[in-house]
């Protein structure tokens, strides 16, 4: 059934966030998908790791009251017991001004992450612009510096470099000016290295950019960066969600991200979720901008 008030379409990701997708936790729990977690399974005896569902459950639904509290229009995927990573829905689609892109995720517990986000755009009404079908393009590696420009990361081990140039092809077609860069496989997706904050300005680990996609965003755009700590940015510092009006959710042990932040004037609403950055993603990634009032 097609939801009458949910809003559609962003031209920047910055603007007050208006409308969210998000996942259910239901059947979230840990399994292989990135270097992130890798390191979590690796590490599990000596950290004393261990995956708590109820802990995992009650971080979401604070995560929820955050935004909520913050005015913002919370829409969920449905939960599938075949998809427990499906709870991060940055990936498995991306939101610009003429509809969704639904993309082709290439880590296999995830390749089917599609299916609960197209069936969500066809309840609500929400077009389909296109599919990705040229190698992977997942939508951790879509990033608006402004209107109208976009920067778009690949990994080889999720997105790739054919994947993008289908996503840069269609862009440009549409008059968008984009940069295509490789990223180190270790940040998985670019929203670990570049996220916006507000118009003109990001939080970037100018370490894991190449020189030339430092000049494109800070020389060539004019964008203002708060620097990212390499050793933050790998167990994502960056990955902070921009609420609009100067307000962004971060998570607890952003210790250095979030001083950085709140000096800046930023309000912080750092919340605990461990249980789902070490499972591979962060606040950023498990969230999809729907709506965006422009700046």
């Amino acid at each position: 059934m097609q939801d009458q008030g949910l809003q559609w379409g962003v031209t920047a990701q910055t603007g007050v966030l208006t409308d969210v997708l998000l996942g259910k936790p239901d059947h979230f729990r840990w399994v292989p998908l990135n270097s992130i977690s890798a390191v979590t399974f690796a590490n599990m005896e000596q950290m004393g790791h261990r995956f708590d569902t109820q802990r995992a459950q009650a971080q979401h639904a604070r995560m929820v009251e955050v935004y909520e509290q913050n005015g913002v229009n919370v829409h969920f995927v449905e939960a599938d017991e075949g998809l427990p990573s499906s709870v991060f829905t940055r990936d498995s689609s991306f939101m610009t001004p003429w509809g969704a892109v639904i993309t082709s995720i290439q880590t296999p517990p995830r390749r089917r992450d599609y299916a609960v986000a197209s069936q969500f755009y066809h309840d609500a009404g929400i077009p389909i612009w296109k599919w990705v079908t040229a190698g992977h393009f997942e939508g951790g590696d879509f990033v608006i510096l402004k209107p109208g420009v976009a920067l778009l990361g690949w990994s080889g081990d999720r997105s790739t470099s054919d994947g993008a140039e289908q996503v840069a092809g269609w862009l440009r077609d549409k008059g968008w000016e984009v940069l295509i860069t490789p990223i180190p496989p270790q940040f998985v997706h670019m929203d670990a290295v570049v996220v916006m904050l507000e118009k003109g300005l990001a939080l970037v680990c100018e370490d894991a950019l190449q020189p030339y996609a430092l000049d494109y965003i800070k020389d060539r755009h004019g964008i203002e960066v708060i620097q990212v700590a390499y050793a933050d940015c790998v167990k994502l510092g960056g990955n902070i969600v921009s609420l609009g009006n100067r307000r962004v959710l971060s998570m607890s042990h952003n210790v250095n991200v979030n001083r950085q932040l709140e000096e800046r004037g930023f309000t912080v609403t750092a919340i605990d979720y461990d249980m789902f950055a070490l499972g591979g993603g962060g606040v950023h990634c498990s969230c999809h901008e729907l709506h965006r009032i422009p700046e």
